[in-house]
């Protein structure tokens, strides 16, 4: 065992983090996620992959930790020796870090850092990976690339602005393999439950199902350059197997609106016009609103190889698809059908 990789993740029983796991344990690796205590089991996401850790054989390992507590940090950097580590974990709902500022930058911008301290204590040849946000664009300049500045308009963007910043800093300061990877909103059937798309995907099951009559909203005019999670996930393992650590925008070039997407989903699952189950909340409209998003990953592509393969019209297909089989009913079945002929070899799990 002892040729064998091994990748530390915070965040590991979140979307990404579940999906990386995959992705990592596919390629021989031993994967350890760091998880913070908690009296019941919040890690859905990851249960299809875990075994005991005593039988024979196990690749994935959960150890509590905290990124509001330097010393677990260390303490399992130390231990667990990791040849990479990825940074996934955050208060990552923008709404929220209104709402909570404090908490979101304790967690997001200073977490960072301290894996980053850690790291530089430790003297280990560890590959960083920092999951950096478009939200830190704040939404000008479209498409935004690697060389935009940045204009955060909220506490979670301006969090995500001191990471990527302390990222960089700390590799050019100490050489640490450090990289960010500025990644636009990506979706799938693991999404989690207040995030818009998968707000409105599971609100038109449970229409379905008959369990809801109204689906409540904020701001529909809000643009976002949406993908698919898998897919982002491989550039993220991409980027720390590039010779030098660097930056990188991935994102799918293309923009639709709340709008747009609740009228692809109300359509593809029957229901007709949005506009007869869908009401406006105020409560979810941010103090400070981003309007458009819009990626421009022409680095990844030529650096990476990296190109997306499934756009925002899919991307609702599959995630009502899963919602679907969710709460018993029939799935409509294109949303399978696009998986299956865009993905022969998927490596994860199908939702």
């Amino acid at each position: 065992m002892d040729n064998v990789k091994k990748a530390l993740i915070t965040g590991i029983a979140g979307q990404d983090g579940s999906y990386l796991t995959e992705l990592l344990l596919s390629k021989g690796y031993e994967v350890y996620g760091i998880i913070r205590w908690d009296s019941i089991f919040t890690t859905q996401r990851i249960d299809h992959l875990y075994q005991d850790p005593h039988i024979k054989g196990t690749r994935l390992f959960l150890k509590h930790g905290d990124l509001t507590d330097s010393a677990s940090i260390i303490k399992l950097i130390t231990e667990i020796k990791p040849d990479e580590i990825y940074h996934l974990g955050a208060q990552s709902h923008v709404r929220v870090s209104f709402e909570m500022p404090e908490y979101t930058v304790n967690t997001n911008a200073l977490g960072t850092l301290r894996i980053l301290e850690a790291i530089r204590i430790s003297k280990l040849p560890i590959k960083f990976y920092m999951a950096a946000s478009s939200e830190m664009f704040g939404g000008i300049n479209s498409p935004q690339n690697e060389n935009t500045p940045f204009c955060p308009k909220s506490p979670y963007a301006c969090s995500k602005v001191f990471g990527y910043d302390i990222t960089k800093l700390y590799r050019e300061a100490y050489g640490i393999f450090a990289a960010n990877g500025i990644f636009y909103n990506h979706e799938s059937p693991r999404r989690g439950d207040t995030f818009v798309t998968k707000k409105i995907t599971r609100g038109i099951a449970r229409i379905k199902a008959g369990l809801d009559k109204k689906l409540y909203l904020g701001n529909l005019d809000a643009k976002r350059d949406w993908g698919f999670a898998p897919e982002y996930i491989e550039a993220m393992y991409s980027i720390l197997q590039q010779p030098k650590p660097d930056d990188f925008v991935i994102a799918t070039g293309e923009s639709c609106s709340v709008k747009g997407f609740l009228e692809k989903a109300f359509d593809y699952a029957g229901l007709g016009d949005y506009q007869q189950y869908v009401e406006i909340d105020p409560y979810y409209y941010r103090p400070s609103e981003v309007n458009v998003l819009i990626g421009d990953s022409s680095k990844a592509k030529e650096k990476l190889g990296w190109k997306s393969k499934i756009n925002f019209n899919e991307l609702a297909k599959i995630m009502i698809d899963a919602d679907f089989r969710k709460y018993g009913l029939t799935p409509p079945g294109e949303g399978d059908g696009i998986l299956k002929e865009k993905f022969p070899n998927r490596w994860w799990k199908v939702d």
